[in-house]
């Protein structure tokens, strides 16, 4: 039962230094930009995972993006990492790094309509989510 707290507490962590990182990307990224609100930036970690979910269950879209998904699913889910997560600090970040650059690659290759068509959040939100994905919209 000791292991499953660990994976738990694990997991947890990893997705606070991902969000906290995607926080950060977006208001380096909203400097030039109208900034989405605090509420905003507090919906973009859920919103980002119904997009992927529903990205993910897609048919119309090509089959890379989805299979992007599930290797970075599989990545997540394998408790060994390029670095150990027991290092402070970078160890969470080759997984924000590889979430963040996944994340660029499945949204540059499903395009703007489709992430406009599965985004569960506000219109800034997904503003945000273009900019930082490197996507103009």
């Amino acid at each position: 039962m000791d292991a499953v707290w660990k994976i738990a507490v694990g997991a947890a962590v990893g997705l606070l230094v991902v969000w906290l990182a995607l926080i950060a990307a977006l208001l380096l990224a909203g400097r030039r930009y109208e900034r989405p609100g605090l509420g905003e930036m507090l919906r973009l970690l859920p919103d980002l995972l119904r997009l992927l979910k529903r990205l993910a269950g897609d048919k119309s879209l090509p089959g890379g993006v989805r299979v992007r998904l599930w290797l970075l699913l599989a990545y997540l889910a394998v408790p060994i990492d390029l670095i150990p997560d027991f290092i402070p600090v970078i160890g969470y970040a080759d997984d924000a790094i590889i979430v963040a650059l996944a994340l660029r690659s499945v949204a540059r290759r499903a395009g703007v309509q489709a992430l406009g068509r599965h985004w569960p959040g506000s219109s800034a939100g997904l503003g945000a989510v273009l900019r930082a994905a490197g996507i103009r919209d």
